[in-house]
C-alpha cells in the first residue's frame, strides 16, 4: 500500500512538472467598457493556433468581461462598434466589423480601419510583448495594462480619440455625417512607402510619414506604421494578467 501511494505521489509530481514546463499558466484578460455605448469585442489567435473560448461577445457600458489565453499564445483584440443585427438574423458591425455574420468572429479578424491590443504570451513566465497599435487605422481609444508580473511591466494606451483629428482623405462616416473611424496611409493607399512593404520593407527605407505622425502625436505610446517598435512595444515578465479599457 505504501508503495502504490509513493507511485501515484511520484506520478502526481511528474505531471505537476509536465503541466509547468508546458507553459499551462492562463493569462486572465479582462475586458472593461468606459466608453457611454456599447461595444463588442472581439479576439483573434495568430499562427493558426486555436481560438479563444470566446471570438466575440457584447459589453454594455461601464461592463467587464474576462476570457482565459494560454501560454505561450499571441494574438489581437479590438472592439467593433454601432452593431445590430437585421431582419434575417445576420450580426454586422460599422466599425471592425468581423463578417462572420454572428456576435463571435469565429477566427476572422476585423476589418480596417480598427484600433487593436496586440499581445505575445511568453511560456513559462518569460518576456510576455503588448502594445496598442493604429497601423490598421483607429476606431475607439483602447489601452493595455499588466496586471502583476515582473520588470517594466507598464500600461500602454491611446486615450485620444484620433477620429476627430482625422485628415479628410481618411474619414470614414456615418449615415448622419459623423467621422466613426479613421484610415492609416496603408489602408487608404496600400503604398510599399506607408504598409513598409517590399522594397520599403527595412527600417532604413520605411521611415515615419506626414500621416504616421498625425497618429503619433495623438497617442504617443501605440504603433503609428510597421517599424515603430522603439516607443511603442512594451514588456512584463511572470506572467501577468491584463486589463484591455476600451475608452480609458
Amino acid at each position: 500500500m505504501t508503495m502504490m501511494k509513493s507511485q501515484v505521489a511520484s506520478l502526481l509530481g511528474l505531471t505537476l512538472v509536465i503541466l509547468f514546463f508546458s507553459g499551462a499558466h492562463a493569462a486572465k484578460i479582462t475586458f472593461t467598457n468606459n466608453c457611454p455605448d456599447t461595444v463588442w469585442p472581439a479576439t483573434l489567435t495568430g499562427g493558426q493556433k486555436p481560438q479563444l473560448p470566446s471570438t466575440g461577445f457584447e459589453l454594455a457600458s461601464k461592463a467587464s468581461q474576462s476570457v482565459d489565453a494560454p501560454s505561450p499564445w499571441s494574438g489581437r483584440f479590438w472592439a467593433r462598434t454601432r452593431c445590430s443585427t437585421d431582419a434575417a438574423g445576420k450580426f454586422s458591425c460599422e466599425t471592425a466589423n468581423c463578417g462572420s455574420g454572428q456576435v463571435a468572429c469565429n477566427g476572422a479578424g476585423g476589418a480596417t480601419p480598427a484600433t487593436l491590443v496586440e499581445i505575445t504570451i511568453a511560456e513559462n513566465g518569460g518576456q510576455d510583448f503588448y502594445d496598442v497599435s493604429l497601423v490598421d487605422g483607429f476606431n475607439l481609444p483602447m489601452s493595455v495594462a499588466p496586471q502583476g508580473g515582473t520588470g517594466e511591466c507598464k500600461a500602454s494606451t491611446c486615450p485620444a480619440n484620433v477620429n476627430a483629428a482625422c485628415p479628410t482623405q481618411f474619414q470614414v462616416k456615418a449615415g448622419d455625417g459623423s467621422v466613426i473611424s479613421c484610415k492609416s496611409a496603408c489602408v487608404a493607399y496600400g503604398e510599399p512607402k506607408y504598409c513598409c512593404s517590399p522594397p520599403n520593407d527595412q527600417p532604413g527605407t520605411c521611415p515615419p510619414t506626414e500621416y504616421s505622425k498625425i497618429f503619433k502625436d495623438q497617442c504617443p505610446q501605440a504603433y503609428s506604421y510597421a517599424f515603430d517598435d522603439k516607443s511603442s512595444t512594451f514588456t512584463c515578465n511572470g506572467g501577468p494578467d491584463y486589463v484591455i479599457t476600451f475608452c480609458p
